[in-house]
Protein backbone atom coordinates (compact mmCIF):
# COMPACT_ATOMS: atom_id res chain seq x y z
CA UNK A 1 0.00 0.00 0.00
CA UNK A 2 1.83 3.35 -1.09
CA UNK A 3 1.16 6.82 1.40
CA UNK A 4 0.79 9.45 -0.13
CA UNK A 5 2.34 12.77 1.49
CA UNK A 6 1.54 16.55 0.45
CA UNK A 7 3.75 19.45 0.54
CA UNK A 8 4.35 22.68 -1.01
CA UNK A 9 7.39 21.94 -3.04
CA UNK A 10 9.46 18.67 -4.27
CA UNK A 11 13.19 19.47 -4.64
CA UNK A 12 14.20 16.39 -6.91
CA UNK A 13 18.50 16.63 -6.47
CA UNK A 14 20.38 16.84 -3.08
CA UNK A 15 23.14 18.61 -4.22
CA UNK A 16 24.51 21.97 -3.01
CA UNK A 17 21.93 23.75 -5.76
CA UNK A 18 18.52 21.33 -4.23
CA UNK A 19 19.59 21.61 -0.98
CA UNK A 20 20.49 25.29 -1.23
CA UNK A 21 16.57 25.57 -2.82
CA UNK A 22 15.27 23.59 -0.08
CA UNK A 23 16.50 25.64 2.07
CA UNK A 24 15.40 28.49 1.32
CA UNK A 25 12.10 28.21 0.16
CA UNK A 26 11.59 26.60 3.65
CA UNK A 27 12.75 29.98 4.91
CA UNK A 28 9.72 31.68 3.19
CA UNK A 29 7.91 29.22 4.91
CA UNK A 30 7.16 26.36 2.47
CA UNK A 31 6.42 22.79 3.30
CA UNK A 32 9.51 21.11 1.30
CA UNK A 33 10.39 17.44 0.64
CA UNK A 34 13.78 16.81 -0.81
CA UNK A 35 14.62 13.92 -3.26
CA UNK A 36 17.63 12.25 -4.56
CA UNK A 37 18.52 8.98 -5.54
CA UNK A 38 21.93 9.02 -3.36
CA UNK A 39 22.69 10.92 0.13
CA UNK A 40 22.83 14.59 0.03
CA UNK A 41 26.71 15.70 -1.28
CA UNK A 42 27.61 12.67 -2.54
CA UNK A 43 27.45 12.94 -6.61
CA UNK A 44 29.31 16.38 -8.18
CA UNK A 45 29.09 18.56 -4.99
CA UNK A 46 31.27 15.80 -3.53
CA UNK A 47 33.80 16.11 -5.44
CA UNK A 48 35.45 19.29 -6.31
CA UNK A 49 38.19 21.46 -4.61
CA UNK A 50 36.59 23.15 -1.90
CA UNK A 51 36.76 26.28 -2.74
CA UNK A 52 34.04 28.88 -2.53
CA UNK A 53 35.67 31.10 -5.06
CA UNK A 54 34.56 34.69 -4.25
CA UNK A 55 36.83 35.87 -6.65
CA UNK A 56 35.32 33.61 -9.66
CA UNK A 57 33.42 37.41 -11.26
CA UNK A 58 33.74 35.66 -14.52
CA UNK A 59 33.68 31.94 -15.55
CA UNK A 60 35.64 29.74 -17.47
CA UNK A 61 35.62 30.87 -21.19
CA UNK A 62 36.81 28.55 -24.25
CA UNK A 63 40.17 29.91 -25.29
CA UNK A 64 40.30 31.37 -28.31
CA UNK A 65 44.15 31.58 -29.38
CA UNK A 66 45.02 28.70 -32.25
CA UNK A 67 48.13 27.29 -29.85
CA UNK A 68 45.58 25.73 -27.08
CA UNK A 69 43.10 24.70 -29.84
CA UNK A 70 45.88 22.94 -31.87
CA UNK A 71 47.40 21.34 -29.05
CA UNK A 72 44.26 19.98 -27.69
CA UNK A 73 43.52 18.10 -31.05
CA UNK A 74 46.04 15.28 -29.83
CA UNK A 75 43.59 14.98 -26.85
CA UNK A 76 47.22 14.97 -24.69
CA UNK A 77 46.72 17.86 -22.65
CA UNK A 78 46.16 17.69 -19.00
CA UNK A 79 43.54 20.98 -18.60
CA UNK A 80 41.56 19.41 -20.96
CA UNK A 81 40.62 16.42 -22.77
CA UNK A 82 37.51 14.73 -24.54
CA UNK A 83 35.68 11.09 -25.85
CA UNK A 84 35.79 11.89 -29.59
CA UNK A 85 32.38 10.73 -30.32
CA UNK A 86 30.88 12.57 -27.50
CA UNK A 87 32.55 15.63 -27.87
CA UNK A 88 31.10 15.51 -31.97
CA UNK A 89 27.73 15.50 -30.70
CA UNK A 90 28.36 18.62 -28.61
CA UNK A 91 30.10 20.92 -31.59
CA UNK A 92 27.08 23.13 -31.66
CA UNK A 93 27.49 23.70 -28.20
CA UNK A 94 31.23 24.24 -28.32
CA UNK A 95 30.94 26.57 -31.09
CA UNK A 96 28.21 28.69 -29.10
CA UNK A 97 30.84 28.62 -26.24
CA UNK A 98 33.50 29.76 -28.56
CA UNK A 99 31.35 32.40 -29.63
CA UNK A 100 30.37 33.91 -26.50
CA UNK A 101 33.81 33.64 -25.15
CA UNK A 102 34.57 36.57 -27.63
CA UNK A 103 35.53 39.98 -25.76
CA UNK A 104 32.44 41.39 -26.43
CA UNK A 105 29.77 38.82 -25.23
CA UNK A 106 32.00 37.69 -22.43
CA UNK A 107 32.19 41.02 -21.06
CA UNK A 108 28.22 41.43 -20.77
CA UNK A 109 28.51 38.04 -19.67
CA UNK A 110 31.06 38.06 -17.36
CA UNK A 111 28.79 41.36 -15.52
CA UNK A 112 25.73 39.09 -15.30
CA UNK A 113 27.61 36.40 -13.39
CA UNK A 114 29.34 38.84 -10.99
CA UNK A 115 25.97 39.24 -9.17
CA UNK A 116 25.48 36.06 -8.59
CA UNK A 117 29.68 35.81 -7.38
CA UNK A 118 28.98 38.75 -5.24
CA UNK A 119 26.59 37.09 -2.75
CA UNK A 120 28.17 33.64 -3.27
CA UNK A 121 30.04 34.23 0.37
CA UNK A 122 27.30 36.17 2.14
CA UNK A 123 24.83 33.49 1.53
CA UNK A 124 27.34 30.55 2.60
CA UNK A 125 28.57 32.00 5.57
CA UNK A 126 24.53 32.72 7.03
CA UNK A 127 24.06 28.73 6.46
CA UNK A 128 27.43 27.44 8.31
CA UNK A 129 26.63 30.01 11.33
CA UNK A 130 23.26 28.19 10.76
CA UNK A 131 24.27 24.71 10.32
CA UNK A 132 26.63 24.63 13.01
CA UNK A 133 29.79 24.46 10.03
CA UNK A 134 31.83 26.49 9.87
CA UNK A 135 34.69 24.24 11.59
CA UNK A 136 34.72 22.71 7.83
CA UNK A 137 36.43 26.08 6.95
CA UNK A 138 39.95 24.98 6.48
CA UNK A 139 41.63 28.57 5.95
CA UNK A 140 41.07 32.16 3.84
CA UNK A 141 42.41 32.11 -0.06
CA UNK A 142 44.47 29.58 -2.35
CA UNK A 143 47.04 30.38 -4.51
CA UNK A 144 46.72 30.54 -8.36
CA UNK A 145 50.51 29.47 -9.64
CA UNK A 146 52.24 30.26 -12.48
CA UNK A 147 55.31 29.08 -13.96
CA UNK A 148 57.16 31.38 -16.63
CA UNK A 149 57.02 35.51 -15.92
CA UNK A 150 55.24 36.44 -19.10
CA UNK A 151 51.99 34.29 -17.62
CA UNK A 152 52.29 35.38 -14.20
CA UNK A 153 52.02 39.05 -15.60
CA UNK A 154 49.94 38.97 -17.15
CA UNK A 155 47.50 37.22 -14.46
CA UNK A 156 48.44 39.92 -12.30
CA UNK A 157 46.97 42.31 -14.95
CA UNK A 158 43.14 40.22 -14.14
CA UNK A 159 43.82 40.74 -10.69
CA UNK A 160 44.32 43.97 -10.41
CA UNK A 161 40.66 44.43 -13.15
CA UNK A 162 39.57 42.13 -10.58
CA UNK A 163 40.62 44.44 -8.04
CA UNK A 164 38.82 47.09 -9.03
CA UNK A 165 35.32 45.12 -8.56
CA UNK A 166 35.89 44.49 -4.89
CA UNK A 167 38.27 41.40 -5.02
CA UNK A 168 41.14 41.21 -3.29
CA UNK A 169 44.49 39.43 -3.47
CA UNK A 170 48.02 39.96 -2.78
CA UNK A 171 50.47 39.25 -5.91
CA UNK A 172 54.13 36.97 -4.93
CA UNK A 173 57.19 36.51 -6.49
CA UNK A 174 58.52 33.11 -6.24
CA UNK A 175 60.57 34.01 -3.06
CA UNK A 176 57.59 34.66 -1.52
CA UNK A 177 55.68 31.59 -2.98
CA UNK A 178 58.84 29.19 -1.48
CA UNK A 179 58.70 31.18 1.89
CA UNK A 180 54.53 30.55 1.88
CA UNK A 181 54.62 26.74 0.82
CA UNK A 182 58.23 25.65 1.93
CA UNK A 183 56.97 22.31 0.62
CA UNK A 184 57.15 22.76 -2.53
CA UNK A 185 59.86 21.38 -4.67
CA UNK A 186 61.47 23.59 -7.82
CA UNK A 187 61.10 27.06 -8.85
CA UNK A 188 57.91 28.87 -9.72
CA UNK A 189 57.83 33.16 -10.93
CA UNK A 190 54.79 33.62 -8.61
CA UNK A 191 51.62 33.59 -8.03
CA UNK A 192 48.28 35.24 -7.10
CA UNK A 193 47.13 34.48 -3.75
CA UNK A 194 43.09 35.38 -3.67
CA UNK A 195 42.66 36.02 -0.39
CA UNK A 196 38.41 36.16 -0.45
CA UNK A 197 37.21 32.59 -1.07
CA UNK A 198 37.02 30.13 1.79
CA UNK A 199 38.41 26.45 1.56
CA UNK A 200 36.67 23.81 3.23
CA UNK A 201 38.00 20.61 3.85
CA UNK A 202 35.44 18.26 2.70
CA UNK A 203 32.88 19.64 0.20
CA UNK A 204 30.39 16.79 0.68
CA UNK A 205 30.09 17.54 4.34
CA UNK A 206 29.25 20.88 4.38
CA UNK A 207 26.52 19.88 2.07
CA UNK A 208 25.48 17.02 4.40
CA UNK A 209 25.07 19.74 7.35
CA UNK A 210 23.30 21.88 5.38
CA UNK A 211 20.70 19.37 4.79
CA UNK A 212 20.90 18.20 8.45
CA UNK A 213 19.73 22.05 9.21
CA UNK A 214 17.00 21.13 6.67
CA UNK A 215 15.84 18.47 8.66
CA UNK A 216 15.94 20.28 12.01
CA UNK A 217 13.61 22.68 10.40
CA UNK A 218 11.01 20.42 9.74
CA UNK A 219 12.03 19.53 6.26
CA UNK A 220 12.19 15.83 4.64
CA UNK A 221 14.78 13.82 2.95
CA UNK A 222 14.07 11.20 0.79
CA UNK A 223 15.97 8.11 -1.46
CA UNK A 224 14.26 7.78 -4.78
CA UNK A 225 14.48 7.93 -8.55
CA UNK A 226 13.46 11.31 -9.77
CA UNK A 227 12.85 9.39 -12.75
CA UNK A 228 9.28 8.74 -11.51
CA UNK A 229 8.26 12.33 -11.40
CA UNK A 230 4.49 12.92 -13.38
CA UNK A 231 2.11 15.13 -13.72
CA UNK A 232 -1.60 14.65 -11.74
CA UNK A 233 -4.84 14.99 -13.04
CA UNK A 234 -5.06 18.19 -10.83
CA UNK A 235 -1.73 20.06 -11.91
CA UNK A 236 -0.20 19.19 -9.47
CA UNK A 237 3.13 16.46 -9.23
CA UNK A 238 4.27 13.46 -7.80
CA UNK A 239 7.33 11.31 -7.39
CA UNK A 240 7.60 7.99 -5.89
CA UNK A 241 10.43 7.77 -2.99
CA UNK A 242 12.47 4.37 -2.30
CA UNK A 243 10.55 3.23 0.50
CA UNK A 244 6.87 3.25 -1.40
CA UNK A 245 5.59 6.91 -0.25
CA UNK A 246 4.41 9.14 -2.71
CA UNK A 247 5.29 12.38 -2.58
CA UNK A 248 2.88 15.29 -4.20
CA UNK A 249 3.07 19.27 -4.49
CA UNK A 250 1.91 21.78 -6.28
CA UNK A 251 5.55 23.08 -7.01
CA UNK A 252 8.87 21.13 -8.29
CA UNK A 253 12.38 22.23 -8.82
CA UNK A 254 14.46 19.83 -11.28
CA UNK A 255 17.95 21.03 -9.67
CA UNK A 256 19.88 17.16 -10.94
CA UNK A 257 23.06 19.00 -12.21
CA UNK A 258 24.12 17.52 -15.53
CA UNK A 259 20.74 14.68 -15.52
CA UNK A 260 18.50 17.71 -15.02
CA UNK A 261 17.24 17.71 -19.00
CA UNK A 262 17.25 14.51 -19.51
CA UNK A 263 14.18 14.61 -16.78
CA UNK A 264 12.57 18.40 -18.31
CA UNK A 265 12.60 16.54 -21.94
CA UNK A 266 9.80 14.51 -20.87
CA UNK A 267 7.25 17.92 -20.24
CA UNK A 268 9.17 19.83 -23.66
CA UNK A 269 11.85 21.17 -22.03
CA UNK A 270 15.57 20.67 -23.43
CA UNK A 271 18.60 23.06 -22.94
CA UNK A 272 22.41 22.66 -24.07
CA UNK A 273 24.61 21.13 -21.89
CA UNK A 274 27.96 20.84 -22.06
CA UNK A 275 28.96 18.06 -19.86
CA UNK A 276 32.84 18.74 -18.46
CA UNK A 277 34.00 15.68 -16.10
CA UNK A 278 36.30 15.72 -13.61
CA UNK A 279 38.44 13.64 -11.04
CA UNK A 280 39.88 13.70 -8.15
CA UNK A 281 42.35 11.37 -6.11
CA UNK A 282 43.55 11.57 -2.55
CA UNK A 283 47.39 11.24 -1.34
CA UNK A 284 48.71 10.71 2.05
CA UNK A 285 50.42 13.46 3.36
CA UNK A 286 54.14 13.55 3.87
CA UNK A 287 55.45 13.57 7.09
CA UNK A 288 56.73 17.04 7.82
CA UNK A 289 55.73 18.08 4.45
CA UNK A 290 52.47 20.03 4.75
CA UNK A 291 50.50 22.00 2.14
CA UNK A 292 49.53 24.86 4.02
CA UNK A 293 46.51 26.05 1.43
CA UNK A 294 45.10 25.27 -1.97
CA UNK A 295 46.70 25.56 -4.87
CA UNK A 296 45.72 25.45 -8.29
CA UNK A 297 48.75 24.96 -11.17
CA UNK A 298 47.43 27.03 -13.72
CA UNK A 299 49.74 25.72 -16.74
CA UNK A 300 47.91 22.47 -16.50
CA UNK A 301 44.71 23.17 -14.45
CA UNK A 302 44.87 20.69 -11.88
CA UNK A 303 44.35 21.48 -8.35
CA UNK A 304 45.98 20.32 -4.91
CA UNK A 305 43.80 21.16 -1.63
CA UNK A 306 44.27 19.85 1.56
CA UNK A 307 41.18 17.94 3.17
CA UNK A 308 40.16 15.80 5.51
CA UNK A 309 41.08 12.33 3.47
CA UNK A 310 44.24 13.63 2.32
CA UNK A 311 45.55 15.81 -0.05
CA UNK A 312 42.93 15.89 -2.85
CA UNK A 313 44.24 16.36 -7.04
CA UNK A 314 41.12 17.67 -8.96
CA UNK A 315 41.66 17.56 -12.69
CA UNK A 316 40.85 19.94 -15.25
CA UNK A 317 37.69 19.39 -17.73
CA UNK A 318 37.17 16.00 -19.83
CA UNK A 319 34.18 16.67 -22.06
CA UNK A 320 32.76 13.13 -21.79
CA UNK A 321 28.92 12.19 -21.10
CA UNK A 322 28.10 11.72 -17.49
CA UNK A 323 27.64 8.49 -18.36
CA UNK A 324 30.27 7.11 -21.05
CA UNK A 325 33.00 5.06 -19.49
CA UNK A 326 35.57 6.29 -17.21
CA UNK A 327 38.91 7.31 -18.75
CA UNK A 328 41.28 8.50 -15.77
CA UNK A 329 44.60 8.73 -17.45
CA UNK A 330 43.61 12.83 -17.22
CA UNK A 331 44.40 12.40 -13.57
CA UNK A 332 47.27 9.90 -14.33
CA UNK A 333 48.55 12.39 -16.57
CA UNK A 334 47.82 15.63 -13.79
CA UNK A 335 49.54 13.22 -10.96
CA UNK A 336 52.90 12.57 -12.92
CA UNK A 337 53.36 16.28 -13.06
CA UNK A 338 51.86 17.25 -9.28
CA UNK A 339 54.72 14.83 -7.96
CA UNK A 340 57.49 16.81 -9.49
CA UNK A 341 56.34 19.98 -7.21
CA UNK A 342 54.15 18.66 -4.83
CA UNK A 343 54.35 16.69 -1.26
CA UNK A 344 51.85 13.34 -2.39
CA UNK A 345 52.34 10.35 -0.80
CA UNK A 346 50.87 7.37 -1.53
CA UNK A 347 47.40 7.05 -3.15
CA UNK A 348 44.91 6.61 -0.46
CA UNK A 349 41.38 6.04 -2.69
CA UNK A 350 40.64 2.68 -4.58
CA UNK A 351 40.17 4.12 -7.54
CA UNK A 352 39.44 8.12 -8.70
CA UNK A 353 36.54 9.27 -8.33
CA UNK A 354 34.57 10.65 -11.33
CA UNK A 355 31.65 13.74 -11.26
CA UNK A 356 30.29 16.03 -14.40
CA UNK A 357 29.89 19.72 -13.94
CA UNK A 358 26.97 20.86 -16.31
CA UNK A 359 28.21 23.42 -18.12
CA UNK A 360 25.92 26.03 -20.56
CA UNK A 361 27.08 27.60 -23.79
CA UNK A 362 26.85 31.48 -22.28
CA UNK A 363 28.30 30.26 -19.51
CA UNK A 364 25.99 31.24 -17.05
CA UNK A 365 23.59 28.71 -14.75
CA UNK A 366 19.74 28.34 -15.65
CA UNK A 367 17.29 28.47 -13.05
CA UNK A 368 13.22 29.44 -13.24
CA UNK A 369 10.29 28.88 -14.11
CA UNK A 370 10.31 25.97 -17.01
CA UNK A 371 8.39 27.48 -19.80
CA UNK A 372 4.85 26.47 -20.99
CA UNK A 373 4.71 23.98 -17.67
CA UNK A 374 2.87 25.13 -14.88
CA UNK A 375 4.20 24.22 -11.31
CA UNK A 376 8.09 23.07 -13.26
CA UNK A 377 11.23 24.99 -12.23
CA UNK A 378 14.35 24.27 -12.34
CA UNK A 379 18.17 25.00 -11.19
CA UNK A 380 21.36 23.57 -13.21
CA UNK A 381 23.87 24.62 -15.49
CA UNK A 382 26.56 25.84 -12.99
CA UNK A 383 29.72 24.60 -14.95
CA UNK A 384 32.43 24.92 -12.34
CA UNK A 385 30.72 26.79 -9.77
CA UNK A 386 28.17 24.82 -8.57
CA UNK A 387 29.94 24.21 -4.88
CA UNK A 388 30.15 28.42 -4.78
CA UNK A 389 26.66 29.13 -6.63
CA UNK A 390 24.03 26.96 -5.07
CA UNK A 391 22.81 28.89 -1.79
CA UNK A 392 22.84 32.18 -3.70
CA UNK A 393 20.59 30.39 -6.75
CA UNK A 394 18.54 29.11 -3.64
CA UNK A 395 17.68 32.33 -2.02
CA UNK A 396 16.69 34.15 -5.67
CA UNK A 397 14.94 31.05 -7.13
CA UNK A 398 12.94 30.66 -3.54
CA UNK A 399 11.91 34.85 -4.16
CA UNK A 400 10.58 34.47 -7.95
CA UNK A 401 8.44 31.10 -6.15
CA UNK A 402 7.17 33.21 -3.83
CA UNK A 403 6.39 35.57 -5.53
CA UNK A 404 9.03 38.13 -3.82
CA UNK A 405 11.47 40.31 -5.61
CA UNK A 406 15.14 39.00 -6.16
CA UNK A 407 17.93 40.27 -5.04
CA UNK A 408 19.10 40.50 -8.78
CA UNK A 409 18.27 40.65 -12.05
CA UNK A 410 17.38 36.93 -12.40
CA UNK A 411 16.61 37.99 -16.62
CA UNK A 412 19.97 36.82 -17.80
CA UNK A 413 19.19 33.03 -16.07
CA UNK A 414 16.03 32.10 -17.22
CA UNK A 415 15.92 29.05 -18.43
CA UNK A 416 13.68 30.72 -21.69
CA UNK A 417 16.86 31.51 -23.61
CA UNK A 418 17.13 27.83 -24.64
CA UNK A 419 14.77 25.70 -25.75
Amino acid sequence: MSFTTKQDTIVLGAGMVGVGCALHLQALGKSVALLDRRAPGLETSYGNAGIIQREAIAPYALPRDLGFLMSGVTNQRVDVRYHAADAARMLGPLWDYHRNSAPGPYKRISREYETLIARSLETHTQLMNDAGASHLVAGRGYLMLYRTERELLDFFKVADERAEAGVNHIKLTGADVAREEPALVGSFAGAVRWTDPLAIRSPGDLVQAYARLFEQRGGAVHLGDAGTLRQTDAGGWQVETANGFTLEAKQVVVALGPWTTQLTARFGYSAPVIPKRGYHMHYANLPGRPLNSTIIDAEFGYVIAPMKDGLRLTTGAELANADAPRTPSQIDAAEKIARQNFPLGERVDAEPWMGTRPCMPDMKPVFGAVPGVPGLWCAFGHGHQGFTLGPVTGELLAAMMTGGTPRVDVRPFSPERFG
